[in-house]
């Protein structure tokens, strides 16, 4: 069923290990085949873990309209930050797993909806480690430190808990979370590039995860599911494809979402976001395509 033209009227999109390449850039194919959907009526959608802030560039490199589902469903936002949905993680569930988890408090942050400065509180930052110092150097502006962490957690509702770190140290995390007495107030969204050896745990709202987004958004702008185009490369993506009537899965994709029968593109690195819409929202095979 997934390989012919489909009638496509929105196509929501993961951004890492998706649309960027290997080098964190959007190939110029990738570019040009979304501004030609959106130039065809199509609605662009980039749905993705990062927050709005380390989003906002990747949108920009875009040149059409687009809305942005950020931190794997909490917020959804125009391109030019006005917000259209926020779920955020109550404070009190914030500060249980906090204070029930200390073995992992190194390695977790905690999110804030706020404008630049102290979005992203940790209780101690290295902005030398191996793993996340990349990231905490990009951001620097947005990062603060709380000791003890619990402390950030001062009436205001954060986004979520993230917890960075090695992949198998980060399914260790997963499994104590999951056993947790209040492990029903909340959701879990894991992330893994292996190849990196790098994992995200995120914990959210009861319920949100980038599929019930995507479809709350569909409800707004009347587009039923049929008609939606959804690509995506990892674990946080499966609801996301699971609810699109296109789901479309990455060539560099974690092995399990490529079991699941469903179409499969090329890599980040050879432009599958570009081969995905041209195949399946504008029926090109691949001899009509650019060279």
């Amino acid at each position: 069923m997934y390989n012919g033209p489909m009638p496509i009227r929105l196509i929501a999109m993961d951004i890492d290990g998706t649309l960027l390449d290997s080098q964190m850039q959007v190939p110029e194919d990738n570019s040009r085949a979304i501004a030609e959907a959106a130039a065809r009526g199509i609605e662009i959608l980039l749905v993705t873990g990062r927050r709005f802030d380390f989003a906002r560039n990747v949108a920009d490199a875009l040149p059409c309209e687009l809305h942005l589902i950020v931190n794997n469903g909490a917020l959804i936002k125009s391109k030019s930050g006005e917000t259209h949905q926020r779920l955020l993680l109550p404070a009190e569930t914030a500060r249980q797993v906090i204070e029930l988890t200390p073995e992992f408090r190194s390695d977790a942050a905690v999110f804030f909806d706020r404008p630049l400065a102290r979005q992203v509180i940790l209780e101690s930052v290295d902005w030398e480690d191996p793993v996340r110092g990349g990231y905490f150097r990009r951001n620097r502006e947005y990062i603060a430190e709380v000791a003890p962490l619990a402390a950030c957690l001062d009436g205001e509702d954060p986004i979520q808990i993230m917890y960075v770190g090695a992949c198998r140290k980060m399914r260790e995390v997963k499994r104590a979370l999951e056993r947790l007495p209040i492990a029903d107030a909340f959701t879990l969204a894991l992330t893994e590039y292996e190849n990196r050896n790098l994992s995200l745990l995120d914990v959210l709202r009861r319920g949100v995860t980038k599929g019930a987004a995507l479809a709350d958004w569909a409800r707004r702008r009347g587009v039923a599911r049929q008609d939606i185009m959804a690509i995506g490369d990892n674990w946080n993506d499966r609801e996301m494809l699971e609810f699109a009537g296109l789901p479309v899965v990455m060539g560099n994709s974690v092995p399990e979402l490529k079991s699941l029968g469903w179409s499969v593109t090329l890599s980040n690195d050879e432009c599958g976001v570009a081969s995905a819409i041209r195949k399946h929202a504008f029926g090109m095979e691949p001899s009509q395509r650019p060279a």
